[in-house]
């Protein structure tokens, strides 16, 4: 059944909850496909009167935000160990090459990498967890997780819903266009990190390993 087919099902108060909860579990670390069920639920409050679009994105908003923050406190108390467990656990997301990847990206931009990351499906899952693993100060990744938690979950809504109204007879025919163009910016946006985490990969087991420079003999 169709995302958004299945989502005219269930009542709106069930809508906020779904959006939430799984917006949620991806910040803080699950793979989920939180933003094809943010694209699919703005696309229905469009075309439906009962989902208000102002308490789907406060719901968004409110899961990206305190998502992320359980993902920055697990992260804090579970270090290194918990990366391997995740990279045992959803070794395609949490793999060495990815977290070296996103560790770079945190070291060179710091907070920057947490608001930039919401609008990147593999830096969504990371930002929270690795945040709390490499000790950012808390205020800083606060700052750059509400700011980017409230652009992102809410500037998606106010679009996508702006989108539909504006083309709401021509979305009830082709709505599935915009949830092809989600997945699309996903993938592509995946598929490029994935192989700049390989060549980043390749580029460190191709450097050379220091040479340990003799001590002199005392005289």
């Amino acid at each position: 059944m169709h995302v958004q087919e299945w989502l005219e099902t269930i009542p709106p108060i069930a809508v906020y909850v779904l959006v939430g909860v799984v917006i949620g579990l991806e910040s803080l670390g699950i793979p989920l496909p939180g933003e094809i069920v943010l694209v699919s639920s703005a696309l229905l409050a469009s075309q439906h009167g009962d989902i208000n679009p102002y308490v789907l994105g406060a719901c968004a908003t409110a899961g990206a935000i305190i998502g992320d923050s359980i993902g920055y406190a697990i992260g804090r108390k579970g270090g290194r160990p918990l990366l391997a467990w995740l990279g045992g656990k959803f070794p395609k997301h949490f793999s060495e090459a990815n977290i070296g990847l996103v560790e770079r990206s945190f070291e060179k931009w710091g907070m920057w990498a947490v608001f930039f990351g919401r609008f990147v499906a593999l830096l969504r899952i990371f930002a929270g967890p690795l945040a709390g693993v490499l000790h950012m100060p808390y205020w800083k990744f606060l700052v750059a997780n509400v700011f980017g938690g409230i652009l992102w979950a809410g500037g998606t809504t106010a679009v996508i819903y702006s989108v539909g109204i504006v083309a709401e007879a021509w979305l009830k025919r082709f709505s599935w266009l915009g949830l092809v163009l989600a997945v699309l910016i996903g993938l592509t946006s995946t598929l490029v990190l994935k192989n700049r985490a390989k060549k980043a990969a390749a580029e460190r087991a191709a450097e050379p390993e220091p040479v340990p420079v003799p001590v002199a003999a005392a005289d």
